[in-house]
């Protein structure tokens, strides 16, 4: 019998081959919810034609407000018929259609997910110069291609050149220190998630870029491990905690 959602995400080079904070929030609501899926890997220049060849609309526009901007991750739910871009959509959908699994927006709590997630993305930023070189190494050629090209092009310098060094590098990691502790601020002393005992779609959210963190960084590297202490080890707590969703299929 086969599976009727296919996830669709960005291949790269690690023995895990999900890597995007984007793709990774939905991926775990999948796996917290228990619902069976595959996923389809597509690389970054084919993410287009994929869309395309549904004939659903781009997922959103770049900067200028024009341009047509295709991103993952897309979810294709058969049975229904729905095909749905954006993470947070997704997680709606899930919501919806499947409810008799586990509930990552609790009632009444939608706006306020989505006020803290967009509220935490914010302070993400500074993490751009050590996580977009790393993204760029681990990515296939053809996606490599891709990604460095965009990127060079937005940015006006090359993947090499966002490369932190020297002081510059140290001043960068006390931003993206400074940044995680408005965050840890935020939160309630003590509690791992953000309504307490019971995690909610912004927990998920976090913990995917702690983990894109934890990619960029590596593992058994100095910054990481450091990290994983900052603000009474909340970094290292909530990576832990959400190890059981880390399935892909």
């Amino acid at each position: 019998m086969s599976t009727a959602i296919v996830f669709y995400d960005i291949p790269s080079k690690l023995p895990i081959n999900a890597w995007s904070p984007n793709t990774w929030k939905a991926r775990y609501a999948l796996n917290f919810k228990g619902i069976p899926y595959r996923t389809e890997w597509i690389e970054y220049p084919d993410i287009e034609g994929l869309y395309k060849s549904f004939g659903v609309p781009a997922s959103a526009t770049k900067k200028d407000r024009v341009t047509p901007y295709y991103t993952l991750p897309l979810l294709h739910d058969s049975s229904t018929g729905a095909i749905i871009s954006e993470s947070a959509a997704i997680v709606e959908y899930l919501e919806t259609t499947y409810p008799d699994t586990p509930r990552l927006i609790p009632p009444g709590t939608r706006a306020l997910q989505a006020a803290f997630i967009a509220a935490f993305e914010s302070q993400m930023k500074a993490i751009a110069p050590f996580c977009e070189p790393a993204v760029n190494a681990i990515l296939s050629p053809r996606s490599e291609a891709f990604f460095r090209k965009t990127r060079e092009e937005s940015s006006g310098v090359t993947i090499e050149d966002m490369i932190p060094h020297g002081e510059h590098r140290t001043r960068q990691w006390a931003v993206v220190k400074d940044d995680l502790g408005k965050v840890d601020k935020w939160m309630t002393k003590g509690d791992t998630f953000v309504m307490g005992e019971t995690p909610t779609f912004a927990d998920f959210t976090m913990s995917a870029w702690i983990f894109f963190l934890r990619i960029c960084l590596g593992e058994d590297s100095p910054e990481w491990k450091e990290l994983s202490s900052w603000h009474d080890g909340r970094w290292g707590t909530l990576a832990k905690s959400f190890e059981k969703y880390e399935a892909v299929v």
